[in-house]
């Protein structure tokens, strides 16, 4: 196992309160054809984009931002991570309290606002996963309307052949989430530090003897390894996608499958990592996902 126990489990954990938030907040919006917050217009009510579309779409996103880390222009994608934070987290918060509270649109956003100025501008662990579990169903509330049960197939198929080309040959995928730690002090996906009992002890040394004093500047500033344990966004959001596609061609049980077999999956993947080796977890989800899909069909579907 890469990680500690206790660190895999929460991880584990994080993902599966993510993937509920994402069905409830994905249902909240859909298939009752309601629109999404904010003047966002539902697809499905108007015109539904192509598959080949939404690929493109997909491509042009990802080219973007790898230019920008190229050209190394910090402040601008930390300005679009914080518009993307906000508004995601906006129409995450606006379905857990709508119905409930006048004016909930413009209580989300202002809350929005108020943890994505946060969590971008003084990153911490703790806000920086908090948000995080609201990040991916806001932004799964908005592609669900765009795919069918088909066409999240066919995309779970690309992402994690992708996913195996991105982590395993070209390394794309370390490089881009070492310039989000070291270079932008942010991250797109689940994020727990530790240290070894090595480290700590010399931190806590440290505390204790300036403790009511002014810590010395070389001290201060003295750098200690830490080992990170990371859940890419992309391993988050796919499944609640999935899950709020099936949601909402056929109900609930096919997304409570989806979300299970994600989850399993994951749970096998992180169980079976060895330290100081990438691996990508898309393959291993959506062979969760596909298999959760089957059986829900099998025994369980149009009966």
């Amino acid at each position: 196992m890469k990680h500690k126990l206790s660190i895999t489990l929460i991880l584990l954990g994080m993902f599966l309160v993510t993937q509920i938030i994402g069905i409830i907040v994905v249902g909240s919006y859909e298939p009752h054809g309601k629109d999404l917050p904010f003047g966002l217009k539902n697809p499905s009510q108007e015109s539904n984009p192509s598959f080949v579309s939404i690929i493109i779409s997909f491509l042009i996103a990802f080219g973007l931002v790898f230019a920008l880390m190229k050209l190394r222009l910090s402040i601008v994608i930390r300005a679009w991570f914080l518009f993307v934070v906000a508004l995601s987290l906006g129409i995450s918060i606006n379905a857990l309290i709508k119905g409930h509270v006048q004016n909930s649109q413009l209580i989300s956003i202002i809350i929005a606002f108020f943890l994505a100025f946060w969590k971008i501008m003084k990153p911490g662990i703790l806000i920086h996963n908090l948000t995080e579990l609201f990040i991916y169903p806001g932004i799964a509330a908005v592609f669900v309307p765009l795919l069918t049960p088909v066409t999240i197939i066919f995309l779970l198929l690309l992402i994690s052949f992708y996913d195996m080309w991105a982590v395993w040959k070209s390394g794309v995928m370390q490089k881009m989430a070492k310039f989000q730690i070291e270079e932008l002090n942010i991250f797109g996906g689940f994020l727990i530090s530790s240290a070894s009992k090595k480290v700590k002890k010399e931190i806590a040394k440290i505390r204790q003897k300036y403790k009511g004093k002014k810590i010395p500047k070389r001290i201060a500033n003295k750098k200690f390894k830490v080992n990170l344990a990371i859940l890419g966004g992309g391993d988050v959001i796919f499944p609640i996608i999935a899950s709020g596609v099936f949601a909402k061609n056929f109900g609930l049980l096919p997304a409570i499958f989806i979300t299970i077999g994600a989850f399993l999956a994951l749970t096998y993947l992180m169980f079976r990592t060895e330290k100081g080796k990438s691996y990508p977890a898309m393959p291993y989800i959506s062979l969760g996902i596909l298999a959760a899909i089957s059986i829900w069909k099998v025994f369980f579907c149009c009966n």
